[in-house]
């Protein structure tokens, strides 16, 4: 059977990035296992067991060195990976043998490394988000004071402007980087807690000495780049961490499912267009289409996330007293995807970002002809400031604009509003006057304002933290 007689999953082949899929990789994993046994060595030595510099040093000299032919081949007798790493290990460091894994449990590789990798997809995570909230500013930036159609029930509302739009994509995200930070903030390792979490081997080896078993997890804890371990555990770390983790992830994903779902709109309408390669082909039936199929392929993939995170919600509840290992298959799926498929979508979220088309005159266009009716409100104000009735001209607004709005939609032609309104006498205005109300920039409130003070608030102090090389994102399909 060859490669590609095999299922290999999409989020490898086309979607996650390089830099996502090593941090899931055999290994990192294998590789953090044994960082997790020298670090565990090196605090053991440190308060006092019979460990010696020797030992140490060749277990350091084979930490990246993994012998994987012998691993795999204990695996299929003793049918347990922990185990087949430790036989592995052992055979390329016989001195160093007697003393791996020393008073641990699987859970002290396993989870530590699990908590590792959290860490480092989530860093992978907000850098790139980052990245999509730095392409947004530009483009928020740049378009603050052009003036659109805003929607309430996707029906024509007051106006907004094209960049004031863009600071609700923003400021969602802007909510999942402070909340993924915050996780991160609090993601401590699980540490040395032994089979139920009692310490209980420990308490062996440093024969009752339970200050030096807190020592021993301070030491680890620092080793890995912690500031602590968990305070109690079962033999794993909680379950309910994987879901905060998940759920945050989530979060990115409902986020650009909305900016994706909004530009699929815009785009519908010709204001807005996602990047289009040269050669790309829309429709293999219809040459004319330019389809948004990115913007389509971030919804996609966030469906998939935001189901996904139920997967640890369910982990979580069915854990039975100190451990079950219902968990384990379903977790190594879960939680990798969900970091594979949220990185997918950043990958295109930037590179969709960082190509926005903007219509100018067809957003221009539409804004012109819904205008009339949104400046009824201005001109009925107006009227009234010079001894007009409020209820009298309201009653007139509502039955012009509807008499307006069928003939626009049952005729086919212009909206003649404005002269309607005009060639009443009860509006003590001039044709001139009421034209005048048909500003645009008159209807967006402050929407430039709130542009640049939602920057300036809101996001810089965010791309502060990441300022790091420009991300720049080339999609593979």
């Amino acid at each position: 059977m060859t490669e590609r007689d095999k299922y290999i999953s999409p989020l490898s082949t086309r979607y996650a990035s390089d830099e996502m899929q090593h941090v899931f990789s055999q290994n990192f994993k294998f590789r953090t296992w044994r960082r997790l046994w020298i670090a565990l060595a090196k605090a053991e030595k440190e308060l006092g067991l019979n460990i010696t510099d020797e030992q140490i040093e060749e277990l350091e000299r084979f930490k990246d060195d993994i012998n994987y032919d012998v691993a795999e081949a204990r695996e299929k007798e003793v049918r347990h990976d922990v185990m087949s790493h430790v036989y592995a290990y052992g055979k390329q460091c016989p001195k160093a043998e007697p003393i791996i894994h020393l008073g641990a449990t699987s859970c002290y590789v396993g989870d530590n490394t699990d908590v590792i990798i959290l860490r480092e997809a989530s860093k992978i995570v907000l850098k790139k988000a980052a990245q999509v909230l730095k392409n947004l500013s530009a483009f928020a930036e740049k378009y603050k004071a052009i003036p659109c159609l805003a929607y309430t029930h996707l029906q024509p509302a007051q106006l907004t402007t094209v960049g004031k739009r863009a600071t609700l994509w923003m400021y969602e995200l802007s909510q999942d980087i402070e909340n993924l930070e915050y996780q991160l903030s609090r993601l401590s390792l699980l540490g040395s807690k032994g089979t139920t979490g009692t310490q209980a081997s420990f308490m062996e080896l440093f024969s009752g000495d339970e200050e030096k078993i807190k020592k021993l997890e301070e030491l680890i804890a620092k080793d890995m780049g912690f500031a602590s371990c968990v305070p109690v555990s079962g033999q794993t770390y909680s379950r309910k961490v994987d879901y905060f983790f998940l759920s945050a992830l989530s979060g990115f994903a409902q986020s650009a499912y909305k900016f994706a779902n909004d530009l699929r709109i815009l785009q519908s309408f010709e204001e807005l267009e996602e990047p289009f390669g040269k050669h790309q082909i829309g429709s293999s039936a219809m040459p004319y289409k330019r389809n948004p199929m990115r913007s389509e392929r971030i919804c996609s993939l966030a469906r998939y996330v935001t189901v996904d995170a139920l997967n640890p919600a369910l982990t979580s509840e069915t854990q039975w007293f100190e451990r079950t290992l219902d968990d384990s298959a379903n977790k190594r799926i879960s939680v990798a995807e969900a970091f594979l498929a949220v990185d997918a979508i950043l990958e295109i979220y930037i590179n969709v970002t960082d190509g926005i088309e903007v219509y100018e005159k067809v957003i221009e266009k539409r804004v012109m002809e819904k205008l009339p009716f949104m400046a009824t409100e201005n001109i009925m104000m107006e009227s009234v400031k010079r001894g007009g009735n409020r209820q009298e001209l309201h009653e007139k607004l509502r039955v012009h604009s509807h008499a307006a709005a069928a003939k626009v939609k049952l005729e086919g032609k212009k909206n003649d509003l404005i002269e309607r309104i005009a060639n009443d006498e009860s509006f003590p205005l001039s044709k001139e006057e009421i034209l005048a109300e048909l500003d645009p920039k008159k209807y967006i409130g402050r929407s430039v304002s709130q542009v640049e003070e939602f920057l300036k608030n809101v996001i810089a102090p965010i791309l502060s933290r990441y300022d790091g090389e420009e991300i720049k994102a080339e999609l593979s399909v």
